[in-house]
């Protein structure tokens, strides 16, 4: 990569970005513009995946809202994701957990990670 787009982007990067991994439930909140003012909304659901890397990389959650399941990709290094809080560790075994949204109910579940 051209060293020109890369210092950009490291100048992009937050200091401390949040720590999580895929298949945690997490409370994402984000900045919402609603003409000139502005507030916080929080999005509370399970990691599906996280991909890319540095000031490219984004995560995906999904929550069920009404029966319905609503996904949202969130850049990790935006300023429009004010935090991402961790709620509880999932345990899986894969890095994509896309088999999610086939799934109704209890089977839509991740185990807790125990330690």
């Amino acid at each position: 990569m051209n060293e020109i787009i890369k210092s950009i982007e490291d100048a992009q990067l937050k200091a401390e970005a949040p720590q999580f991994r895929v298949g945690d439930t997490v409370k994402v909140y984000g900045k919402i513009k609603e003409g000139n003012r502005e507030r916080i909304q929080v999005f509370e659901g399970i990691v599906l995946k996280k991909q890319g890397g540095g000031a490219r990389e984004t995560f995906t959650v999904r929550k069920n809202s009404n029966g319905v399941g609503v996904e949202k990709t969130w850049p990790l290094h935006s300023p429009n994701v004010e935090k991402v809080e961790v709620v509880r560790r999932g345990k899986v075994r894969r890095a994509k957990l896309t088999y999610l949204r086939g799934r109704v109910g209890k089977r839509a579940k991740v185990k807790e990670l125990v330690k």
